[in-house]
């Protein structure tokens, strides 16, 4: 089983592998288009601005390559600003075109009075609807750090977080995952939903 975690300089790469090995896995960081078609299982993780982020995948050819992964059913989990790219469209710095793997739009989460902005800390989780990562996510705490949300249809939420509103903690449409927080930076709740990732990925790979 092969994880690639892909590098396009917007992530939070390192702590990412770290947390992998922590749960057993050895992943490979990658930036080559073959390297990332062949893999079982993607990771996208990232730090930064939606345009930007976009920009440098584009660069590197990798758009396309991300895409056909997922029409080929590659389980994909998209991490903070990695999981904000998967929408059609950003709001960030004007509007950008997403990688258009889940409906929707990343919007600004609006300041208001005992909720700034960026939403950064740890906060709860509720779920919406069950997945293969879900599982006994509720009411657990994990850590945020954002400035924007993923404005999607509900059927493709999965957990949200209350901060003056249901911020969607965790997406997903087929074998695309998203979720808006650091599952690295949020200890054994977070490797679990590493492990419960990896997992997809093995029954996926095992079963083509």
């Amino acid at each position: 089983m092969k994880i690639v975690v892909i590098d396009y300089d917007a992530g939070n790469t390192a702590n990412v592998l770290r947390a992998l090995r922590q749960i057993g896995l050895e992943a490979v960081l990658s930036a080559d288009a073959e390297v990332i078609a062949q893999a079982d299982g993607l990771i996208l993780p990232g730090v930064g601005a939606f345009a930007s982020a976009m920009a440098e995948l584009d660069k590197r050819g990798l758009v396309p390559v991300i895409k056909q992964a997922a029409a080929a059913e590659t389980p994909l989990l998209g991490i903070c600003l990695g999981m904000q790219i998967l929408v059609e469209t950003g709001l960030e710095y004007g509007k950008t075109a997403g990688l258009e793997l889940i409906p929707g739009v990343c919007r600004p989460i609006e300041a208001k009075a005992g909720y700034p902005v960026p939403h950064m800390g740890w906060n709860d989780l509720k779920v919406a609807q069950e997945t293969e990562l879900t599982a006994g996510l509720d009411g657990q705490s994990v850590y945020f750090v954002h400035s924007y949300f993923t404005d999607v249809p509900q059927e493709f939420i999965d957990v949200t977080a209350d901060y003056s509103l249901a911020v969607p903690a965790m997406i997903h449409k087929d074998k695309v995952f998203g979720a808006q927080f650091h599952p690295e930076k949020s200890g054994e709740v977070g490797l679990g939903i590493l492990k419960a990732f990896s997992e997809v990925v093995y029954a996926n790979s095992s079963s083509n």
